[in-house]
């Protein structure tokens, strides 16, 4: 039996409260029985383990794990301080993922504490926290990133295993290109005698050509009676070279899986066909298909439309003010926006089909793209038009994915990098598979994200010659799990077999 709507509301407005204060995880003291009864009961709140809860949404569907995936760090650190209090800390090899801007959602998060009981504590969808019966660093080399205790990079670096640079070399090298100079890295090297970890930290960053540092490091060691002995803890040479200047992970990470990838999809996409010398035929086959994709791609993305909708927004036969029920606004809306933004998609073809190149060219042309799509929602007054201008200016989350995308500070640094790499690239099936991906993987905007990438790839498409290519909507799981697979374990592979399946359908 539901609850009454006022003992609803009550229980409601009692866990508002606690979301004001910013509590993500809630414990059953900090929530009457009743209150936690009824919201359980009614799917506001989720039970992770005994005697503790995250927000949820009633109408998630069962398995739904985005609310979970969401809250993962923000309840990690309240159960950490509730338990441990302040002695404890994220592992080294944890925080240079943090460090590197990578915070997707591990499946088991390696904590450190005196008080730690060296065994999982088991959490929501296969993930755990294993806590660690391990000293704490000194307090100088520990330091709070968003509530999270971690070490500080240099001692991260000195801290992590060996075989990490084998396992996370795209990681490792990213890290070591944020260290500017030897002496954090040295300070703690002579400090501790590592004269071992000094000869592995001078071959990582020899490998990254850092030669000044690993220098410096082995000299100073050596002047202060140290034998050290200078191994390459990598198994190959980077795919990249690195700037001295250039010290952003989230860049360094974008060029080094980039240049990594480019194999993978070369070996299991077909070759671009020669550039089709009929711009005018091309075209005709883009238009043609523009009912079909527009179906599965707003269907994709949850918009309820069919073809009668698509065909009449088309034919400018609509008008949105006569359409009185909220959702079916909405998808008219999606699909008015759709079809504006195909027309400037279109545009940016007939450029690439010129030979224009086509990375220049979806780089200074995907914002309008970006525009036309909302502008219908701008018109009803659902959108304001500063919303459309520029990218995300805070955090966002995907559906069911363990993939968060970068913040949105090192968006601003990702954009131009990405372009410049798709301008620079010299293989049409590198820029589809890629372009796609990467757009996606940084997700510079708050909504739009999933259209956007497939425009982007088609405009890519066409610069290899290839045809238009739809993702229906029938293998939105499979397309879905394939961005999973390149953005959680960085694996290309499933992804770019997917667009080539699709594509050898097409031809």
């Amino acid at each position: 039996m539901a609850a009454p709507p006022d003992k609803l509301a009550a229980s409601l407005a009692f866990l508002k409260a606690l979301q004001d204060q910013g509590r993500v995880a809630i414990r059953a003291s900090d929530i009457t029985r009743t209150h936690r009864e009824r919201l359980l009961k009614n799917g506001f709140i989720r039970e992770v383990m005994k005697g503790w809860y995250i927000p949820a949404r009633p109408d998630e569907q069962p398995g739904e794990s985005t609310a979970w995936y969401a809250s993962f760090w923000d309840f990690c650190t309240a159960y950490l301080n509730e338990r441990f209090g302040s002695e404890w800390c994220l592992s080294p090899e944890q925080s240079l993922s943090l460090h590197t801007g990578h915070w997707s959602v591990p499946k088991q998060l390696l904590v450190r504490s005196p008080k730690g009981g060296n065994k999982p504590t088991t959490l929501l969808y296969g993930t755990s926290i294993f806590d660690l019966r391990l000293e704490l660093p000194v307090a100088q080399d520990i330091e709070t990133k968003d509530g999270l205790r971690i070490f500080k990079l240099p001692a991260s670096l000195l801290g992590c295993l060996p075989a990490q640079f084998i396992s996370q070399p795209v990681e490792m090298r990213a890290a070591l290109a944020m260290i500017p100079d030897a002496s954090d890295v040295l300070s703690r090297l002579l400090t501790g005698g590592h004269s071992k970890i000094a000869g592995r930290l001078a071959g990582a960053f020899r490998n990254i050509g850092r030669d000044e540092i690993a220098d410096n490091i082995v000299g100073s060691m050596q002047a202060a009676g140290y034998t050290v002995r200078e191994i390459d803890p990598f198994e190959d040479k980077p795919p990249i070279t690195f700037g001295v200047r250039e010290t952003s992970p989230y860049v360094n990470r974008l060029r080094m899986n980039w240049a990594r990838m480019r194999a993978d999809v070369l070996q299991n996409f077909p070759p671009a066909p020669r550039l089709t010398g009929d711009p005018a035929s091309y075209m005709k086959h883009v238009e043609e298909a523009y009912i079909s994709d527009a179906y599965h791609s707003l269907s994709i993305e949850g918009y309820k439309v069919n073809t009668g909708l698509i065909e009449q927004v088309r034919s400018g036969n609509w008008n949105p003010d006569r359409i009185k029920d909220h959702q079916d606004h909405r998808n008219a809306l999606a699909a008015r926006g759709y079809w504006q933004a195909f027309q400037s998609v279109k545009q940016s073809i007939e450029k690439v089909l010129r030979k224009e190149n086509a990375g220049s060219v979806a780089g200074k042309d995907h914002s309008t793209w970006y525009r036309e799509l909302f502008a219908p929602s701008v018109t009803a007054g659902i959108l304001k038009a500063a919303d459309l201008a520029g990218y995300r200016n805070g955090p966002v989350y995907i559906r069911r994915s363990k993939h968060a995308p970068p913040r949105q500070e090192a968006v601003r640094e990702l954009i131009p990098a990405f372009f410049e790499l798709l301008q620079q690239e010299n293989e049409p099936a590198v820029r589809v598979v890629l372009g796609h991906f990467m757009f996606v993987y940084i997700h510079p905007y708050f909504d739009g994200n999933g259209r956007m990438g497939r425009f982007l790839m088609n405009v890519m498409l066409a610069s290899g010659g290839y045809p238009w290519t739809i993702v229906p909507l029938e293998r939105r799981d499979d397309y879905m799990g394939a961005l999973e697979s390149a953005s959680v374990d960085q694996d290309i592979i499933p992804f770019t077999k997917l667009l080539a399946e699709l594509l050898k359908k097409k031809r």
